[in-house]
């Protein structure tokens, strides 16, 4: 956004620093908008809890939640991100070498 002001008024000028500094706070605001994460990508998580069918939930940045099929409570696996919601996004194992022992 540009303001280009034609008067040099302290009035104006302040109008104009208070609409950049809005215009950078919603810019601000928006970076943090929709899920951390993307389809395709393989992150390293490690499972926090099940969920009701049995899947594994691991949680990420912001505490977005990430499911994990064929997982417990406490492995640590890598995961490639398959499907991605507003609030939750699935994924597939790819690796599990880092899989607890039981």
């Amino acid at each position: 956004v540009a303001l280009i002001s034609t008067s040099t008024s302290d009035t104006e000028a302040t109008d104009t620093t208070e609409v950049t500094q809005s215009a950078d706070h919603a810019t601000q605001q928006h970076e943090y908008d929709g899920p951390p994460v993307e389809e395709g990508e393989q992150r390293d998580v490690e499972i926090e809890n099940l969920g009701d069918q049995g899947d594994g939930i691991a949680k990420v940045e912001r505490g977005y939640v990430v499911i994990v099929p064929e997982t417990s409570v406490g492995d640590r696996v890598t995961v490639e991100i398959q499907q991605v919601r507003e609030n939750v996004a699935f994924a597939d194992v790819v690796d599990d070498t880092l899989r607890e022992e039981v």
